[in-house]
């Protein structure tokens, strides 16, 4: 038959053709009930939803974020939990050949019931579950119940197997977001529920189960793609795969195929070419361009299925090569070096399901505003939800994809590794095709761990439990996963654990990732990480405190805001988490009396911190290629190592960050004798430009300059002038700043300066500014300006009862200078100039 007939043909018939197609009808929402398992009551509920969140709502439990609460709702973990539903089968979806259920994502432990009968037993969080209900669905009415069993006694039950205790406890035998069980940042919820959707699903012959986009070649003319369609089939017939894409490119090639379907699953291909391709680059280095394919199954003149996919036409490889020093480690994209500035990542809640999808695009869209290229998805949390992904393809964001292992040994066993090869098939056919998808990695820590934090000794092993636990740590992350991408992932790297080796190691900053910490841990100075830089530097960090109105939202108010106080405390997950950040204030800054200044300094401590890490792995590109400090953001209102607290607000180094993350930065590096001035570039192209070096004091004097012409070298790090630090010595080195600045038409390099000080903050003599504050006309937007009569050091900007990100904010301001400073273009505050709060360094003397 014509196939030009047969696609006017669909357009006429389709109303016809849709009785024949897979549907899908959705069974979230509130007409769920829920109770403990065996009581008589049954409760309102919300699916996709978590026991948590539903003993809230209905107000049988406290907020578990607020104060104290944590404590005494740990009795939740112990119980099993009940959920059920009701639904109807109409006369046509009971005539489907196929009725599925198809259950997104159950934690953990689930039995899933269908009028009464068991049709189904989860154990794994990470997994969908798809269940044939033909043999016990009824038309007309259906009762659906399902049965969560508390994973804390699942997995103490397991744990109980062996003869020794596996580092991490209970928890590594569930297949079960790790953070749940608490951590250094994260209270205790191990939670339960329906998680993510569950449907159900009807289809007919045939199905799409799945489609992977493999690009076989790259130029600048042309790109061939090759589409590979997992196909179900209960009919041996001929059928037809039809290809369209949204793009405005020309492309040619072969848009339809005939195939002979075979009863089962099988592969099938079809191949396209794209002339004149668009690359997909990061954000730093152009634009992110994708394409979006819809993969359409009929025969017969029935159409069948449909799925769609979005890939980007991109070259990315992990460049690991033996240089003089040790060995690379850095990510080439379309041919080109990148620097990779990111950040990790955690789950942005405790409780999953209450987070909007457009909370997962503001992350990522915060990121970008940071001038971040990559995020880090950390192995102690869950996979990532389709929406974050596909923010990352839009705005140009890399991703380092942990798998969900971190900071524990895990067991060996075959149900459990059957398992775990079940949930990685899953999420790397879900998320392969996705071009912000950079490298797959094993887990988060284990190895670290294993060789470097005395577990051996801490749990008593044997020569022979070392030896089986060191054994199947090799089967799983050495081999399983390793043979796993080989076969569903193969152009992808995979890295089997981060870092490669402890921090503790000098070879660790010689070859493949290192996590430092040495500062925080090890209660190193910041100026240490001048010396502790490595080949790629995927996890550093440090702690500050969020804003007050964060800590009001804990239940804390100034009034209470004692810092022994319950609540205070209870949102501080280390340890010796408050004591860590003292001695480093202490050394640094004077410490304030009141809260509202404390938590103050503390982000301008966690940002001077991060400052020097950034400035010295940027400094010494090449030989670094990456810094992604620890951590974005928070799953809960807490004192962190965040730079952007649980409710999205930045925190001092997110503003330090962005400025940081430049692709043009100054720095300034102090040696024993002189001042280097470094201009690191991340640019493709060189740049010509005027660097001013210029010697103030507090007051605006201009003490000592230096300007000269510099061309600044594409993709480089270089000391572009270098003077001896007696010059300083002439004045008095607490009342001076040396700030340095480049010069050009370019208008977008008016960022590129820096303020750098000879002394520590709490050295310098700081005077009380008389501050200026007016609004001009700014077109479209909301803004305020700043200026001061003497140097205002650290100067902090809120808007009194609102919520809102400045364009800049925690700026040193020189006086005579004036700052702009930029509401976001979707908020207009009445009043605005009488909600204006200004703070700098000096206000907390």
């Amino acid at each position: 038959m014509n196939r030009l007939f047969l696609i006017y043909a669909f357009l006429f018939l389709a109303p016809f053709f849709a009785l024949a197609q897979k549907q899908e009808r959705s069974l979230d929402g509130g007409h769920w009930k829920f109770r403990k398992a065996g009581d008589g009551v049954w409760h309102a509920a919300t699916v996709p939803g978590t026991v948590h969140t539903d003993l809230f709502k209905n107000k049988l439990i406290p907020d578990p974020f607020a104060g104290n609460n944590e404590k005494q709702l740990q009795w939740i973990e112990n119980e099993d939990w009940e959920y059920k539903t009701s639904f109807k089968v109409s006369k046509k979806e009971f005539a489907k050949k196929h009725l599925e259920l198809q259950c997104d994502g159950l934690d953990t432990y689930a039995d899933v019931f269908l009028n009464d009968s068991l049709i189904l037993s989860a154990n794994n969080m990470f997994r969908s579950w798809d269940v044939n209900i033909r043999p016990f669905v009824r038309e007309g009415k259906n009762e659906l119940r399902i049965i969560f069993h508390s994973a804390v006694k699942k997995g103490r039950s397991e744990a109980a197997k062996l003869s020794y205790t596996l580092p991490g406890d209970e928890k590594v035998f569930t297949r079960k977001a790790q953070y749940q069980y608490g951590w250094d940042w994260g209270p205790r919820y191990v939670t339960c529920g329906i998680w993510k959707s569950i449907k159900l699903v009807s289809w007919e012959d045939a199905r799409i189960l799945s489609v992977q986009c493999i690009q076989h070649s790259l130029s600048d003319s042309i790109a061939e793609l090759e589409f590979i369609c997992g196909i179900e089939s209960e009919i041996d017939n001929s059928a037809y795969i039809d290809i369209t894409y949204s793009h405005t490119q020309d492309i040619s090639g072969q848009r339809t195929r005939k195939i002979r379907l075979q009863k089962g699953v099988a592969s099938y291909s079809i191949f396209y070419t794209v002339k004149q391709p668009q690359r997909w680059w990061t954000n730093d280095l152009g634009f992110p361009v994708t394409y979006g394919f819809t993969i359409d199954l009929s025969y017969d003149s029935r159409f069948l299925d449909s799925k769609s996919t979005t890939v980007g036409l991109r070259t990315l490889e992990l460049v690991q090569e033996k240089d003089s020093l040790g060995t690379s480690f850095y990510f080439r994209l379309n041919g080109v070096p990148v620097f990779i500035k990111g950040a990790n990542y955690i789950p942005p809640d405790n409780f999953l399901p209450r987070v909007k999808s457009n909370a997962y695009e503001k992350i990522v869209l915060d990121a970008k505003e940071s001038n971040m290229n990559m995020l880090r998805v950390w192995g102690g949390g869950v996979y990532g939800e389709d929406e974050f992904y596909t923010a990352c393809d839009k705005n140009g964001i890399l991703v380092w994809q942990d798998l969900m292992f971190a900071c524990a040994m895990y067991p060996g066993d075959n149900d459990f590794t059957k398992n775990v090869a079940e949930e990685v098939e899953q999420q790397v056919k879900r998320l392969r095709n996705h071009p912000s998808l950079a490298l797959w990695c094993g887990n988060n820590e284990s190895d670290e761990g294993w060789k470097n934090w005395g577990w051996q000794k801490q749990y008593g092993y044997s020569n022979a439990d070392s030896a089986k636990i060191a054994s199947d740590y090799d089967l799983l992350f050495n081999n399983l996963l390793k043979d796993l991408f080989k076969i569903y992932d193969p152009e992808r790297p995979y890295w089997p654990s981060s870092p490669s080796i402890g921090w503790g190691h000098p070879e660790s900053l010689l070859e493949g990732d290192a996590h430092y910490w040495g500062v925080w841990w090890g209660m190193q100075p910041f100026e240490v990480y001048k010396q502790k830089t490595g080949r790629f530097m995927s996890e550093y960090g440090f702690q500050g405190m969020p804003e007050m109105s964060t800590f009001e939202k804990m239940g804390l108010n100034a009034s209470s805001a004692a810092f022994d106080s319950l609540t205070f405390k209870a949102h501080q997950k280390h340890p010796s988490g408050y004591e860590t950040i003292r001695t480093y204030m202490e050394r640094d800054y004077k410490v304030p009396a009141s809260l509202e200044n404390y938590a103050y300094v503390s982000q301008l401590l966690q940002a001077r911190g991060m400052k020097i890490a950034i400035e010295a792995h940027r400094r010494a590109k090449p030989y670094c290629m990456g810094t992604m400090y620890w951590q974005l953001n928070d799953c809960w209102p807490v004192t962190s190592w965040s730079s952007s607290d649980y409710y999205g607000s930045w925190k001092a180094l997110q503003y330090e960050v962005k400025r940081d993350y430049h692709d043009i930065v100054i720095s300034v590096n102090e040696t024993e004798d002189s001042c280097e001035v470094y201009i690191i570039s991340d640019r493709l192209k060189n740049v010509k430009a005027e660097l001013a070096v210029e010697l103030f004091d507090f007051d605006g004097n201009l003490l000592w300059f230096k300007y000269l012409p510099v061309d600044v070298n594409a993709s480089s790090s270089k000391v572009y002038f270098k003077f001896d630090k007696g010059i300083a010595g002439h004045f008095n080195k607490s009342s001076i700043v040396l700030r340095s600045s480049l010069r050009t038409v370019d208008s977008y390099l008016s960022d590129v300066k820096d303020m750098h000080y000879f002394v520590k903050p709490k050295e310098l003599a700081l005077k009380r500014p008389l501050v200026s504050i007016y609004k001009p006309t700014c077109e479209n937007v909301q803004c305020i300006s700043v200026s001061s009569d003497v140097l205002m050091k650290d100067v902090y900007i809120r808007i009194k009862g609102e919520s809102v990100q400045l364009s800049d904010n925690f700026f040193d301001l020189l006086p005579g200078e004036e700052r702009t400073i930029y509401l976001p273009k979707d908020v207009h505050i009445r009043k605005l100039g009488k909600k204006i709060i200004i703070k700098s360094l000096v206000d907390t003397y």
